[in-house]
């Protein structure tokens, strides 16, 4: 329970998101006030409508499938193609969008990506062809990239340690809430205008929002903070005076166990979620023999489950930090119990002869795997030196994508090789269990400044400063009030 910050420090409970008067800290522990809950609590509200308009984005193509085959001559195959290289890049574009986004600031970056991934969706209501529609979703890969690394930033940026969990938990629950509705609102739009409308509208919807995050979100440095707020906000002492995190200190976070139980973790995750993302309707019209217009409305259930599972992940986490565990632990533990039922559920799932108890067990699942997901963001701001929150959050993400990645081609592969998709949901819960396993083995201590500072230089130059001239570690501001 190592640097565990004193509870009384901080303001309590959800009471610290939603309320402008917390109770005040101890002399000298730095106090939250009005103007810091106020923030937090605007960057929150755009973190979900941002996530959730991101969740929305990437599902045009697999809603427009049929009528874009069609109207461009692509094969079945060639579509698969084309729904795998939004994740491949998503999943590699990761690694440099979190050192952007430690180096630059949340607003910058996830402006800039807003506006990116807007602009493939305007121009995947142009193309005219199989080419020209892999560019699309390429770039629609890496516009997204930005987004949950610079949300774990924002968080570390302006919540407190024992707030943090809950506030992750909320931001989180955008990646579910915009799956739910994206179906629905995507379907009237093609419905109503044709796909190439929807894709356009989608693409102006996502330029305007990029406007008013750039206009209505700041970062510390964009703020004249008091020494209180700054000490509020402040876990990392030791982090005093650096600047934004090098190239050569982003390298060496991969020198630490810590980050690869991040990754292998994460890894078993969305290698599950994306088997019930990519599969589900299938798997329920198929191994389940329900109807289309069923499936439609009952594979929406596990992700309503999926909402809840965020909200409490992220409850959890506070509410265990707030009875002593460590920052660390309270993410850790969680996790790893998760995952292991995660296991548990899918094989259930796999093997019971009712459609419900089976909708009941992914359910389940779908639950705990987004207690999964908030717990692990949760761990980026906890992880490491907080201006290294998107480098390592980032890191954690690209592991878990590729997971994303390969589950839907290993399910579909299974499934065409068995006739059914059962041996597909017990290779997911055997990933699971790795996945728990190696997060156990491998996340210990948080990486401190020291081990991060060893064969790197003690201080990086800044490539930003605050207004005052002075360099800006995110999350640590230098500039004093005026």
């Amino acid at each position: 329970m190592k640097n565990r910050p004193p509870p009384a420090a901080y303001a309590r409970d959800i009471h610290d998101i939603v309320s402008d008067d917390a109770a005040p800290p101890p002399p000298g522990m730095g106090g939250r006030t009005p103007r810091v809950a106020r923030t937090g609590r605007l960057a929150l509200a755009l973190l979900v409508a941002g996530g959730a308009l991101n969740y929305v984005d990437r599902a045009t193509l697999a809603v427009a499938n049929p009528l874009i085959r069609h109207d461009l001559g692509i094969s079945v195959a060639a579509m698969g193609a084309l729904l795998s290289a939004f994740l491949w890049a998503y999943a590699l574009a990761q690694l440099p969008a979190g050192l952007l986004v430690d180096r630059l600031g949340p607003r910058r970056v996830l402006s800039a990506g807003l506006a990116v991934w807007s602009l493939a969706q305007c121009l995947g209501g142009l193309v005219t062809g199989f080419g020209a529609m892999f560019a699309t979703r390429l770039l629609l890969g890496v516009g997204e990239s930005p987004q949950s690394p610079a949300s774990a930033r924002v968080v570390r940026d302006w919540f407190a340690v024992p707030a943090r969990g809950t506030a992750t938990g909320i931001w989180n629950s955008a990646s579910t809430l915009g799956s739910a509705i994206s179906v629905p609102l995507l379907t009237v739009l093609m419905l109503s205008f044709g796909w190439r409308w929807m894709f356009g509208i989608m693409g102006v919807v996502g330029l305007v929002f990029a406007g008013l995050f750039w206009l209505l979100h700041r970062d510390p440095a964009d703020i004249a903070l008091t020494a209180d707020e700054r000490d509020y906000l402040r876990d990392d002492r030791h982090g005093v005076g650096r600047g934004p995190v090098s190239l050569r200190e982003w390298r060496r976070l991969f020198a630490f166990r810590t980050t690869w139980g991040m990754m292998a973790g994460y890894f078993g995750c969305i290698y599950v979620l994306w088997i019930y993302n990519a599969w589900l309707p299938g798997y329920l019209e198929m191994d389940r023999h329900m109807s289309v217009a069923r499936t439609g409305w009952i594979a929406a259930i596990p992700f309503l489950f999926g909402i809840a599972g965020s909200l409490c992940g992220g409850r959890l986490v506070d509410v265990l930090v707030r009875h002593g565990v460590s920052p660390v632990g309270s993410r850790k533990y969680p996790m790893i119990l998760a995952l292991l039922g995660t296991a548990g559920a899918t094989l259930l799932a796999a093997e019971v002869a009712s459609n419900a108890i089976a909708i009941g067990c992914i359910s389940v699942a779908m639950f705990l795997l987004y207690v999964c997901t908030a717990t692990g963001w949760a761990m980026a701001p906890v992880a490491a030196p907080g201006r290294c929150t998107a480098s390592i959050g980032a890191m954690q993400n690209c592991g878990g994508y590729i997971g994303g990645a390969f589950a839907p081609v290993v399910t579909g592969l299974l499934g065409q090789a068995t006739g059914s998709f059962r041996t597909a949901l017990w290779a997911g819960a055997g990933v699971a269990i790795l996945a728990a396993l190696a997060y156990g083995v491998l996340i210990g201590d948080p990486i401190d400044e020291a081990a991060l500072a060893s064969e790197t230089p003690t201080s990086a130059p800044s490539s930003r400063t605050g207004e005052d001239g002075t360099a800006w570690n995110p999350g640590v501001p230098a500039r004093e009030p005026s």
